[in-house]
């Protein structure tokens, strides 16, 4: 099944207290569509960039299966750049720069071809663009499934719960899910949060895994114990790719599909926090992906009578 991600492709310079990067490629629809083409080959970017972005990481997306149609180049504009500084934890970090560029008057355009995609990604962006994508295609997807964050929530409320209401599954971490809310408890954010329209909810906890809300039901997904963290920059992004990527491929949006989607999400996100930037999850073999989807299996299954 066909799949459209909008979101931003940048540059980030990240430094960890592993090492530090110059510019390299980043974005939430770099990640997302990267993980989803380990799934469908029909995955469709929508997003702009400035004339200085490489061709060559363009044709990066491309070798993955990825069309670019829907990428916008603007001449004369630079690209948007992000760069931030993680404390020891890896939790926590710092916002050193932001340059909106290209994205600060970014429209997005719909080329015909994309049009009739059965799956849709929206990636972090302005609550106002995100809806404006789901209004210029001529036909509702079979599943929307959408990312935000806190600072739309500060800046942005009543234009965020408007595209809210729009989405069946809505992607935030735990932090976004408290202040969305207004609740402490996840349980209670969670049935306040699919009361404004989601039907699913998914929660991000970082290390500590996620959990998957739809109607009373609740899964929880273990992140991966991992000996060395480099980069989480894209791991959000890298999950929702690879949670709707999988959805993509079997066409099946039940909830129990849904929680294998959430176990291929984070094991791909588990891929890109062991190198910087996208290095790590351009190139995972199949047996690297079968191996690690074992890896979450052996962590939840239980054995013998309780």
């Amino acid at each position: 099944m066909s799949l459209l991600t909008v979101g931003t492709v940048a540059f980030d310079a990240i430094e960890t207290p592993f090492g530090k990067t110059d510019k390299i490629i980043g974005g939430s629809a770099t990640y997302g569509s990267l993980a989803a083409s380990y799934f469908t080959d029909q995955v469709k970017l929508v997003a702009v960039v400035g004339d200085d972005f490489p061709k060559a990481d363009i044709r990066l997306l491309e070798s993955h299966g990825i069309d670019t149609e829907g990428l916008q180049i603007k001449a004369g504009e630079k690209s948007f750049f992000w760069s931030g500084k993680y404390h020891i934890d890896m939790n926590s970090r710092d916002t050193l720069v932001t340059e909106l560029n290209v994205l600060e008057s970014f429209d997005p355009v719909i080329p015909d071809s994309y049009q009739g995609v059965e799956y849709l990604m929206l990636g972090n962006l302005s609550p106002q663009v995100q809806k404006a994508v789901i209004e210029r295609l001529d036909q509702k997807p079979k599943l929307i499934m959408m990312d935000t964050m806190n600072f739309w929530m500060d800046i942005a409320m009543k234009e965020l719960k408007e595209t809210i209401a729009l989405v069946d599954v809505l992607s935030i971490n735990d932090a976004e899910a408290r202040q969305l809310s207004g609740e402490y408890s996840l349980v209670k954010a969670a049935k306040k949060i699919m009361e404004m329209g989601p039907k699913t909810l998914i929660i991000k906890k970082g290390e500590n895994g996620a959990l998957l809300f739809n109607g009373d039901s609740v899964f929880f997904a273990p992140a991966l114990p991992l000996e060395e963290v480099f980069d989480p920059t894209g791991a959000g992004d890298t999950f929702a790719g690879g949670f709707i990527g999988y959805l993509a491929k079997t066409d099946d949006t039940s909830f129990n599909n849904m929680k294998k989607a959430v176990i291929y999400g984070s094991a791909l996100a588990s891929f890109a926090v062991e190198k910087f930037g996208t290095e790590r999850i351009i190139k995972i073999s199949d047996d690297e992906m079968e191996d690690r989807i074992h890896r979450f299996i052996d962590l939840v299954q239980l054995e013998g009578k309780f």
